[in-house]
């Protein structure tokens, strides 16, 4: 992965997780029986890397040359599942400053229904060496 793709590009969890980037503030997933957890719902960890990864790109596209950034906090509220079908993560970039990003997520299903909302912040800093 090229440096300039940030997190919008794949590594290994995007490729495998089948993230699908419509613009940075938003990224999809379609389900698949391996996303699903041992009672056959939505696995907890999947919608919190769908949030992380959103999160991430949101911030990174509003990045200055040479910055990196570095999750430091979720909090996500899990309020409904899924067991099929496609989900949505849309980021709001709330607050920018000179070492830190603040913003908040919401995790929709296909078919409307609001399955998390979450808040997070990130570290902003240069990369030294």
């Amino acid at each position: 992965m090229a440096e300039q793709d940030g997190p919008r590009g794949f590594d290994g969890v995007t490729r495998w997780l089948g993230l699908r980037w419509d613009d940075p503030q938003t990224v999809r997933l379609e389900l698949r029986p391996e996303h699903l957890n041992g009672g056959g719902m939505l696995s907890g960890v999947v919608t919190f890397a769908l949030v992380d990864y959103c999160m991430g790109s949101t911030l990174w596209a509003q990045r200055n040359p040479g910055e990196r950034i570095a999750t430091t906090n979720i909090d996500i509220t899990y309020l409904q599942t899924a067991t099929e079908g496609e989900i949505v993560c849309r980021t709001v970039l709330d607050r920018r400053n000179r070492t830190a990003g603040a913003m908040r997520s919401e995790v929709h299903h296909e078919d409307g229904r609001l399955l998390a909302t979450a808040q997070g912040t990130y570290a902003i800093f240069v990369r030294k060496g």
